[in-house]
Order: C-alpha cells, then structure tokens, then sequence
C-alpha cells in the first residue's frame, strides 16, 4: 500500500472513531467535569489519556504530507497558506500531491472541517504525540510568518505562551497586551503579564508593572512580593512606577509612614510625576515640609494630560487643606476626582481623591456633599476595583452622619462583597469603626459589643494617619462608653502627635477634638473635657464647624451641670443637625429635657429632638410611630393614655418592647427622649399592672402580653 489511499474499510473505521470520540467530547462539554469513565483523568490537552494513543494509532495509516499538513494546522497555519517552509517546498516540486488533493483526502476522512479547521481529537491527538522540540520549531516558525506579514499574533500569543513556546516575540507581545489594559483590566493585565514570562520576558523589566496590577487586583501580598524583589537592586527598571506601588501597597496596610518612607528613599530629585502622589503620602502620616519640598502648589502638571491634572489637583488639595484657609481644598480635590473619574484609569495610589474629597467634607460639617462624591466615584470606578470597598465605606459613613442609619449599613455590607479578597487593614478599621457607630447610635448593647470586640482586633493591624481620624474619633468614644478607654488610649495620643507635627490644622482636628468631648463627657471627667472645650472655643473664630461644636459642648455642661437654658440648648441641638449631625443635635436635647424643671421647657426640648431625629427608636415602625406621635406630657406625667387587650398603654408598650430588648433606664430613655426616672417610673407601673413578682416573671408576661407584634420585630 503506498500510504497516499487507506481501504474503505480502515477510512469507515476512523470517521467512526471520530464521531465517537467527538460525542465524549459534547459530553464533556455539557456535564462540565470533562470525565469520560470513573478514573476523570485528562491530559493537558483536556483529553482522556488514552485519546492520543488511540489517534495516533488510526493516523499511522494516513501519509506523511497528510500528518504535517494536519499538524501545521493543529500548531496554527490556516489555509491557503503559507504553510511550514519545508511542506511548501515538498508540494511545489511535486515530491507528494498537492495541496488541494491534501485538503481533499483530509476532508473526505473526516480529518478536517470543512473551514479548515482540523477535528479537535486528531488536533489533541498530534499535539500530544508529537516531540515538543518539533513542535516548538513549528509555533516559531509560525510566528515568522506573521512577523513577516506585519499581523499581530493576538490570542495566538497566549496559546503559544501556556503551551511553552519560549520566544521574545510572543513575549513583547504579550508585554504590549498587558500594558494596553494595565489602567483599565489589572486582572487582565496580570494574566497577559504572567504569560509572557513563560514566554520568556523579562521579570525584572516587568516587575513594576506586574505589581501594579496585582496591587489594583487587590491581592497586596502578591504586589508587594514582586516589587519587593524590585526595589532590592540596584537602579531598577522603571523606579517611579515600582515606588508608587510599594507606597499605595503600605497605604493600604493602614501604615502610611512607611509610604512616605519610600518617597523619601526615592529622593526629590527622582521623584518626577509622583510628586503630588508624594504628597498625600508625607501630609498624612505628619510631615507637612517634606511634603512642601516634593511639590510646589503652583507648578504646571507633569504633562498637558487629564490624568496629569488630576494628579496635581489632588497634591495641591491636600497642602491646601492644611493652610489657613482649608476648605478651599474642597473644590480642588472634587475637581480632581472628576477628572480621574473621566480619565477612567486605575493607578497605584496612596489615596483617591474621591476619597480625600469625601474626608475634607466631613471634616468640615458637609456629609451630604461626601456621600454625593463617593458614590460619583464608584461609578466611575474610581482607582480600579481595590479602591471600591474604601469608596463605598466612605459613603457609608456620610450616611451614618445624616442619621441614615440604614443606608450607612448597606454601604457597609456591600464594600464587605465587593472585592474577593478581605479587606485590607486600612478599610478593615473603618469598616469596624462604622459599625461601633451605628450600633451606639442605635443603642443596640449586644451589638456595640460584638463591633468593639471587631475593632479591637483592627486597631492591632493599622496605624494612626490624618485620613483615619473620624474612625478613631469614633472609637474614642465608643471606649469611653464601653468603660475601656485603655485600648485607644495610645492610639489616640498617636493622632495628637501627628496633628501637632502638622501644625493643628484646623479642618482636621476640630471633629477630634468634639470627638474627645463626647468621651469625657461620657466618662464624667471634667479635667479631660476642659482642654478639647477650649481648643474649639479658640478655633471658633476662623471655624464655623468649631464654633458649632463650642456651643455644643457649652450646652452640654451645662445640662449636665443642671443649669440648662433652654433657648441655648435647642440653638445648639439646631447647629449640630445643621452640619450634618441631626442625631447628636436630638440626643442633646432629648437629655436636656430629661432634666428641665420646667414642663414648658421639656415639651419644647422633646419636640426639637423628634425634629431632629424623628424616628425614635429605631427598632421598629411601630415603635417610631407611637414615638413620633407621642406628646410630651405623657412622657412628663407618665401618664397610661389608652389601653388595648394587653392591658398596656402605646407608651408602656414602647418601653416594655426597649426592656425586653435588654436596655437599661438610661438607654430607653436616650431612644424615646425621656429621663431615665420616667422609664423607671413606666417599668414599675407595667409591673404592676401585669402583676409581675420579679425581673424574670416581668420579661415573661410582656412577651405574652405583646405576643404576635413583639415577635414580629424580633
């Protein structure tokens, strides 16, 4: 038999082993195991061990020029050509049959579709078998071919590259690949980047890169193994990208100084277009000359570019916020996340200036104006998907500020999702933080425990800087009402360090300093309070959020004191809700109305509060119903008012469901705005009225006296 016709018999034999094989494989496809028997072993080419040996058994009756036609396209010639050098050559002098009569005979067997593609069995099934010098000699000169041509190889190159092709042009292409989408696609980019190291490129000359798109992947730990193997030689490749990424690296980490360190190491006369990412970095963690050295406010930007632009708008908002005149770093830095949003690129950042933006809002009493930037900047996908989680906590925040507590806990709970990778310790603290804050503001005991205990384990992971301050400011408080001031007690002495290196600026320590009041108010320690009172009494000049915050604390003392005016009370209840703090306006007033002596004047402060904070309790609707509706001479007079089957007025209900709920006299009293005594008085009149003996029994006859309706809140 001379090999160029097989009998009737052996092609029937082979199509019929094809179309066999070619069912597994539609099973395969649609079970997705890619199992054949019991022993679900496959080889690299997604086939059953035994599929090659079988194939090539069957292809041995083929010719020769029939198996290197097939194989060169198994390798990725196409038809009509150019094929293989030495196969063109063996069917232009005739040596085998030409190229039609090839295509022809492969087509009638079966071998090869009729778009010139061969069958996947006999593809897998040369490959397989085939020596993999030879092979490689195949993809190289492929890729020849379309040099030659000027073609790019395009998904060619990651093919060639995973089946171990090593050859620069694949790598340079797949190098050209990864950069192309490295701003837009950093997963992407890793891939094509990791690609073309088994191609054979260069991980030095790719390292700064790959970090980058690790780092805006999120994976840190990866990102900093690979620049770390960077920054360790001497005169590495592409510095400024490699330092950008080890400083967005330790930012994330919650450690800020150790970002500065880098740029310091990198030195002012390398620093190039990274100084405005320098500056954010050295203001931060509390070196406001270095950073002053690395930038200068008026300087042009680096290049006429958008992203350019939005680089120095970012550095220049920052100093600003510093200066004697912060908020007009607001707009800067809102500028410059617009125009990052537009740019639509993720770069390795120490911070975003959606972010910053956000934080000098609430700093300076604008939450509503945080939370409408944040979310402009998710949206735009501002910094790539690692910088999502901060963004969305951000808003969170902003949210929690306005008393939208519900809001606040979405936010929280989607930048927990967002990414697949945890958070990182720099979000991991505010997200703690925020939950401290909604449960004290929802005087939810259990919860404020089970967040401190959360906290707790964050603060060990992270370090103080100028852009976690809220969360601190927080947690100072929490503290302070959880009676363990001793866990941030260091933590907090750290922010007042850094403040003072920077000078005081006002915008950022004047919520800290209203901060510390709240906490020695809560821990009744006058000494403590008195130098936070008379730091925002001095700032109250060049301060409209201090001086907001002076009244406040005045009020304050002075209804702990028992020498409360009404008429000042509420005015300063009025200025916390108008910069964005409704709720800490209504816990003043609700307090100052549990101790006014006169029922006018506690009718007038209760009112203020269910203004300011008309829901009440936030446990349930009813609850804030019967809250809002309330008046305030029941609350005064402890008077029953109307009773239904269970024997307990709406009022008493409302206290019987706070008791159940675990809440102490003070605590129902801060949820519904009366005196501790009045829910006294309220729990000893249910008592009586249910005929309770004791705690225990009272708990079980208001579980059946609110039956259905308690459960249902529950």
């Amino acid at each position: 038999m001379d090999g160029h016709l097989q009998p009737p018999n052996q092609a029937a034999s082979l199509r019929n082993d094809l179309d066999r094989h070619g069912q597994l494989d539609r099973r395969r496809d649609l079970d997705g195991h890619g199992e054949l028997d019991h022993h679900g072993e496959l080889d690299r080419y997604g086939q059953p061990p035994h599929t090659a040996e079988l194939m090539s058994r069957q292809l041995k009756g083929v010719s020769a020029a029939l198996r290197e036609l097939l194989l060169a396209l198994s390798v990725g010639f196409a038809l009509p050509g150019p094929l293989p050098a030495d196969l063109q050559n063996r069917i232009s002098n005739g040596s085998v049959e030409s190229l039609d009569e090839l295509v022809e005979r492969a087509e009638a067997t079966g071998l090869l579709r009729p778009d010139g593609t061969v069958v996947g069995t006999v593809r897998h099934a040369l490959l397989a078998v085939t020596p993999v010098a030879k092979k490689h000699a195949l993809e190289r000169e492929l890729v020849s071919v379309f040099a030659s041509a000027g073609q790019p190889l395009g998904s060619l190159a990651r093919e060639l590259a995973r089946g171990g092709l090593a050859d620069p042009r694949v790598a340079a292409e797949l190098e050209e690949a990864g950069d192309g989408v490295l701003e837009y696609d950093p997963a992407l980019a890793l891939q094509l980047y990791d690609e073309a190291l088994l191609a054979g490129a260069d991980p030095v000359r790719t390292a700064a890169r790959r970090a980058q798109a690790a780092s805006g992947e999120g994976d840190l730990d990866g990102a900093a193994r690979i620049i770390d193997s960077l920054l360790v030689r001497t005169n590495p490749p592409d510095l400024g990208r490699g330092a950008d990424v080890a400083a967005s690296v330790w930012a994330q980490r919650g450690m800020l100084a150790r970002a500065a360190d880098v740029y310091r190491w990198l030195g002012a006369e390398r620093i190039g277009s990274s100084a405005p990412l320098a500056v954010v970095a050295l203001a931060g963690s509390g070196d406001r000359e270095g950073a002053a050295a690395f930038f200068r406010p008026d300087a042009p930007p680096a290049s006429p570019t958008l992203l350019a632009a939005a680089l120095a708008q970012t550095g220049r908002g920052v100093l600003a916020s510093l200066g004697d005149h912060p908020q007009e770093g607001i707009p800067v830095l809102i500028h410059a996340s617009d125009m990052l949003n537009s740019a639509a690129v993720a770069l390795p950042l120490a911070d975003t200036p959606a972010a910053l933006a956000a934080l000098l809002a609430m700093h300076s009493g604008e939450p509503h104006l945080a939370e409408t930037v944040c979310r402009a900047a998710a949206a735009a996908n501002q910094g790539g998907n690692a910088a999502q989680p901060r963004l969305l906590l951000l808003q969170g925040w902003a949210s929690m500020m306005q008393d939208k507590l519900e809001d606040a806990r979405l936010a929280a709970t989607e930048a927990a999702k967002t990414n697949h990778w945890p958070l990182v310790p720099r979000d991991e603290i505010l997200c703690a933080a925020l939950e401290v804050g909604l449960a004290r503001r929802n005087g939810d005991v259990p919860e404020l425990l089970r967040s401190w205990e959360r906290a707790r384990e964050a603060m060990l992971h992270t370090s103080v800087d100028l852009y976690g301050l809220l969360p601190w400011g927080e947690l100072m408080i929490a503290a302070a009402r959880l009676r363990d001031t001793r866990r941030v007690a260091h933590h907090i002495e750290e922010a007042w360090r850094l403040l003072g290196r920077l000078g005081e600026p006002l915008l950022w320590s004047v919520p800290l300093h209203w901060a510390a009041v709240q906490a020695a108010l809560l821990g009744e320690s006058p000494a403590e309070l008195a130098p936070h009172a008379a730091a925002l009494a001095r700032a109250s000049a060049h301060n409209h959020l201090a001086a907001v915050f002076a009244a406040a604390g005045k009020a304050w003392v002075s209804v702990l004191a028992g020498r409360l005016r009404p008429a000042d009370v509420e005015a300063a209840a009025r200025g916390l809700a108008a910069v964005g703090m409704p709720w800490e306006g209504a816990r003043l007033a609700g307090h100052a109305a549990a101790r006014a002596d006169e029922r006018r004047d506690m009718m007038r402060l209760l009112s203020c509060a269910r203004e300011l904070h008309p829901q009440g309790n936030p446990a349930s609707a009813g609850t804030r119903t019967a809250a809002a509706r309330g008046s305030a001479a029941v609350d005064a007079a402890g008077s029953s008012g109307q009773q239904d089957a269970s024997g307990l007025s709406e009022r008493e209900k409302e206290v019987a469901r706070l008791v159940l709920e675990g809440k102490t006299y003070r605590e129902i009293g801060e949820a519904i705005y009366i005196s501790p005594r009045t829910a006294e008085h309220h729990i000893a009149r249910i008592r009586r009225r249910l005929g309770a003996e004791n705690r225990s029994d009272l708990l079980a006859r208001l579980r059946l006296a609110l039956g259905p309706d308690h459960h249902q809140q529950e």
